[in-house]
């Protein structure tokens, strides 16, 4: 879908946008919708945020509920999936020598949280290999529950990882998890979306998602399913009127999280706006935005790895709206290459392309100790397919990346 000056989407036509994985797009009916609930919202503040705002809630999370496939009562809605992590966290309570357990896929600022929640009580986080490229989504599970031990307390687990764009078979590894009595966090931030959601049948512990990214919400919005017996040790990272209401008619979970605190929730109110909009952006409504930019990922992969003459590095099945690709850089210390990708995307950025050069293994794990600085590894680049973008868009992207890597 080429943007024009009637395109539904805001995006400056003179950058080539193949980054909607970082911080979505909004399209222009949503944002609007967004300003009318802020007008409506400072025409009369008090009535609004005091009087009509619990029961407007209620009806953005129905609407969002269903989409995930959850129960509305088990869902609070926080500003993004970083705070979805951190609330989980910063409630839970472990003994020194558990063990939280993770990926070296896993994003950096959810590995930060659990590194926080480690060392306020003394526990220890595990991080998890597992390869990339990778050949099957078993290569997935065997590298998981080789690291769970007795000690094992909680799994963080992406259910899309940022870094590499791998779907992990997340309804497997919450279901052997729990067999080994492992509760299970799982980093949505790419779900919402992207992935037909049925969370009540997938039945982890807690499930955080961005609404901003490819479910193209405001930002701002995002939530948290807490399942239903892990709710009374949940509080929100804001502690507020809720938590001594004398309310009896909702659950203490639904009292604490329906509000924190003064904040513009007009981001959640426009959630279903942007249900409905981006929906009818096909025929056949979501199954048909999902399935199209699948698609479209796939062929943007394609269309990278023959340019660059790199091989495909993860089945298709285990992509969605996005795909990694390795560039063809050499070897060297993961360290040393990490330093190279700040530049190319920098390159690619002058040219007009917006798109991550992701450097691979994550610096940050090599900062922590968890890997040594001699790892060998490289940079690659990640796209992202969504209805604005095009075939032309990777091609014109594959010839910029051949200029300018034999140009370094």
């Amino acid at each position: 879908m080429a943007r024009t000056a009637a395109s539904p989407w805001a995006l400056d036509p003179a950058v080539t946008f193949l980054n909607h994985g970082s911080f979505g797009a909004c399209p222009r009916a949503v944002l609007e919708a967004q300003r009318r609930w802020r007008e409506r919202m400072e025409a009369e503040p008090v009535r609004f945020l005091a009087l009509d705002l619990e029961n407007l809630l209620a009806d953005a999370r129905e609407r969002l509920a269903s989409f995930v496939g959850v129960a509305a009562d088990d869902l609070a809605f926080v500003p993004n999936a970083t705070a979805g992590v951190s609330t989980v966290l910063r409630s839970l309570k472990f003994a020194p020598g558990d063990e939280l357990l993770t990926t070296d896929h896993e994003y950096n600022a959810s590995l930060n949280a659990l590194r926080f929640a480690a060392a306020r009580d003394g526990a220890r986080v595990v991080v998890a290999h597992v390869p990339f490229p990778v050949a099957d989504p078993g290569e997935v599970v065997e590298a998981v529950l080789t690291a769970v031990t007795p000690r094992t307390r909680l799994a963080l687990l992406d259910h899309v990882t940022s870094p590499t764009a791998l779907i992990l078979p997340i309804g497997e590894l919450v279901g052997r998890l729990a067999e080994r009595g492992v509760d299970t966090l799982v980093d949505g931030a790419h779900g919402p979306g992207m992935l037909p959601l049925d969370l009540d049948a997938l039945g982890a512990a807690y499930y955080t998602g961005n609404c901003h990214k490819w479910l193209c919400a405001p930002k701002g919005a995002a939530f948290l399913r807490v399942r239903r017996d892990r709710q009374p040790w949940i509080r929100p990272l804001a502690i507020s009127h809720g938590a001594n209401s004398r309310r009896s008619e909702l659950s203490r979970f639904r009292v604490e999280f329906d509000w924190t605190g003064t904040a513009d929730p007009t981001a959640w109110l426009s959630v279903p706006d942007a249900i409905d909009t981006v929906g009818a952006m096909a025929p056949d409504g979501w199954p048909g935005i999902m399935a199209a930019n699948h698609a479209l990922a796939l062929e943007a992969r394609d269309i990278l790895c023959d340019t660059l003459a790199v091989e495909p590095p993860a089945p298709d099945r285990m992509l969605g709206s996005m795909a990694t690709v390795p560039l063809p850089v050499g070897d060297g210390p993961a360290g040393a290459q990490g330093d190279r990708a700040p530049a190319l995307e920098s390159a690619l950025r002058e040219r007009g392309f917006e798109v991550p050069v992701i450097p691979w293994p994550s610096p940050w794990l090599i900062d922590s100790g968890d890997l040594p600085a001699s790892t060998p590894g490289g940079i690659a680049v990640r796209v992202s397919a969504q209805r604005y973008n095009r075939r032309d868009q990777y091609e014109a992207l594959g010839e910029a990346l051949v200029e300018i890597l034999s140009d370094t």
